[in-house]
């Protein structure tokens, strides 16, 4: 597997994975000069979670390296872009840098190729999906979610599902397409019951 020198964005809750977009506002300094570093080489920065909220905490094992596609350069030095996921890595070593932002030495996963889930699987998934969507009184487009192949549609839901951190974390770093279905059904079917518990309850 190929290794490679990884500027990184270290934010909790928010998760990147391959073939999906995420927009970010950049306005703190160290994170302007992370972008415009990246703008100036080859525009990939890796997006992970710190396993604690307090600057410099370690960081979970693996991330997602993405590409800087749209990007609007503010005036007063801030920027709005959207990173495009291009593949997991594992981190094998924090760097001793001299930038204002943390670098790593990472390990690029390879990903299985063609995923696609059993119908059963599928089923089982958006019966589960509607639940939650009840639960949370979210208004879904289900003819729309129909649609979207079986990858698009879990690792769509994976990134924005509403789930504390580790939970998000356990779900990026599933090996596999199916494991990462089963494991989204567990944690909506948890909060189905949280929620029949204690009114009001969430995973937060």
């Amino acid at each position: 597997m190929a290794t490679r020198r990884i500027s990184i964005f270290p934010l909790s809750g928010a998760m990147l994975y391959p073939g999906l977009q995420l927009p970010l506002h950049i306005f703190e300094p160290r994170y302007r000069a992370m972008v415009s570093d990246a703008l100036a080489r080859d525009r990939r920065i890796g997006m992970i979670q710190p396993q604690h909220p307090a600057d410099g905490s370690p960081l979970f094992a693996v991330g997602c390296l993405g590409k800087i596609g749209e990007v609007e350069a503010l005036e007063d030095g801030r920027f709005n872009i959207v990173l495009e996921g291009e593949v997991r890595f594992r981190v094998l070593r924090e760097l001793d840098v001299t930038t204002p932002f943390r670098q790593i030495e990472g390990e690029l996963l390879d990903e299985p190729a063609d995923q696609a889930l059993a119908a059963v699987e599928r089923a089982g998934f958006e019966q589960a999906a509607r639940r939650f969507a009840a639960i949370q009184g979210y208004a879904v487009d289900w003819t729309s979610v129909s649609r979207l192949d079986d990858e698009t549609l879990i690792n769509g839901v994976a990134q924005i599902a509403p789930f504390d951190a580790a939970a998000k974390q356990a779900l990026l770093e599933a090996p596999d397409l199916s494991t990462r279905c089963e494991l989204l059904v567990q944690l909506m079917q948890f909060f189905e019951r949280r929620e029949g518990d204690a009114p009001g309850a969430t995973l937060q």
